[in-house]
């Protein structure tokens, strides 16, 4: 077998996709993400007597005052609401752009052309929507059941969209650090304790500064790892105010340097990146796999207490992650559509992967509760990845509960390959399997269960 079989089968279809009447509707449509994300960037909010990014405001939707929740949660949502009509326009004009570059190159609809050029080359569409049904069939009881066990412990007659991330049993927000070099070393500190390795990568990181973490006004929101690859050097991305989420996202920007700083002896550069699904399970498992460490930044109470929240919401994530693969495929299926349509469908998927929870008067801002999500317009289809990656990662650290070493080592053999084998032989090379179906989920989340009722 060729050694560059995968590089070349991903430039020849490059190739043949590639048609030059795409290139003025590609910059066009990086034109217009470009808008939304400066649409964004300038959103803030004047709350508690001062002016506020939507990353400040994090904070109060944990706040056990649930007036106070309310207000910020309002707040936040009008000020959002304000850019929904030109975010709209943006939306529309962007999947014109798509349908066509699609068509131009003769497929018959912007899904298929993505998946030729995402190089999804060992699933399939048919394979995303047997996720979502597992993802439906497995998580969405238990998330039923948290959710009136939520409402109970809360006290109220219904769930309301503010009332998803404060602490049921009355307690403040977990703060693991005050500032973002207090975070820098504490994670310097967890990975050190996990291997000596690690701990250098992550060192190696801040000494040359690569890591930009503070939240500031003016920046572009979410987090993300770029590697520059003539330095050969990882760069982080986030936007930190001292909660348990900004940790788990450090953790998580953390894992991907590590992957690239494992390829980086690759000669190629193609070959140096890899597959998205597989990049995502070297983050989403340093995040699972740190968890025995996180008490660097809390007590022995506080440490379980971000431990099972953290279970939990791989729990909660899964149907987010189908709710917006499966809200894309039916956009770009149904191109011509109308924006009540849209709402309709929207709202019809969340009714299907989200919480019982009564909008009643906001029901507005559920309308367009998708132009948050960022995938849509920058990076189209990327993020049934994550689901993808996030049962791979349940694999690496179901390993870890039972052997650390062969842990660590399952992950690095897999990280140094980049992109030179399929996706399921690096599933293979970490000692992991690749799979869709409802009993292979069933398994990893009654892990997932287990481990929450062992620190409960």
């Amino acid at each position: 077998m060729y050694k560059r079989q995968i590089l070349v089968k991903g430039l020849k279809t490059d190739i043949a996709i590639f048609r030059e009447e795409n290139i003025p509707l590609s910059t066009r449509a990086t034109k217009l993400v470009t808008e939304y994300n400066e649409i964004c960037g300038a959103q803030m909010v004047e709350f508690d007597g001062e002016q506020k990014t939507f990353a400040q405001m994090a904070i109060y939707f944990e706040n056990t005052d649930r007036t106070i929740r309310e207000g910020a949660w309002k707040a936040v949502s009008e000020r959002r609401f304000e850019d929904n009509e030109r975010v709209s326009e943006i939306y529309d004009e962007l999947i014109q752009i798509r349908h066509k570059m699609a068509t131009n190159a003769g497929f018959e609809g912007f899904q298929q052309y993505m998946f030729a050029s995402m190089h999804r080359f060992d699933y399939s569409i048919e394979d995303c929507l047997e996720f979502h049904e597992s993802i439906e069939t497995v998580c969405q009881p238990l998330r039923h059941r948290t959710d009136g066990e939520r409402m109970r412990d809360l006290g109220v007659d219904s769930l309301r969209p503010w009332d998803m991330g404060v602490d049921v049993k009355g307690r403040p927000p977990l703060q693991p650090f005050n500032d973002v070099q207090e975070m820098v070393d504490g994670c310097s500190r967890i990975f050190h304790n996990m291997s000596e390795e690690l701990g250098n990568y992550f060192d190696q990181l801040d000494a040359n500064d690569c890591l930009d973490l503070d939240s500031r006004k003016g920046k572009a929101p979410g987090g993300y790892q770029y590697y520059l690859q003539k330095s050969r050097l990882p760069f982080i991305f986030m936007n930190a105010e001292g909660l348990q989420g900004d940790l788990e996202t450090m953790i998580h920007e953390a894992g991907d340097a590590f992957h690239s700083i494992y390829c980086s002896h690759l000669e190629l550069i193609g070959e140096r990146g890899y597959p998205i699904e597989f990049a995502e399970v070297a983050s989403m498992s340093m995040e699972l796999m740190t968890q025995d460490q996180w008490g660097e930044f809390y007590d022995a109470d506080d440490a379980d207490r971000a431990r099972i929240g953290h279970l939990e919401g791989v729990i909660f994530l899964l149907p987010w992650i189908a709710t917006i693969d499966s809200f894309q495929h039916w956009i770009y299926s149904n191109p011509e559509h109308s924006r009540d349509e849209r709402a309709s469908v929207w709202n019809s998927i969340r009714d299907r992967f989200g919480s019982k929870m009564d909008w009643d008067e906001y029901s507005i801002f559920r309308d367009v509760s998708w132009q948050q999500q960022g995938h849509l317009f920058g990076v189209p289809f990327y993020y049934v990845e994550y689901g993808i990656a996030q049962l791979g990662a349940l694999q690496l650290w179901r390993t870890q509960r039972k052997d650390q070493q062969k842990a660590l080592t399952d992950y690095s053999n897999a990280m140094r390959l980049g992109n030179t084998k399929t996706l399921p032989e690096l599933f293979t090379a970490a000692d992991i399997k690749l799979g869709f179906g409802e009993q292979h989920l069933s398994s990893l989340i009654q892990e997932v269960r287990t481990a929450m009722s062992e620190l409960s």
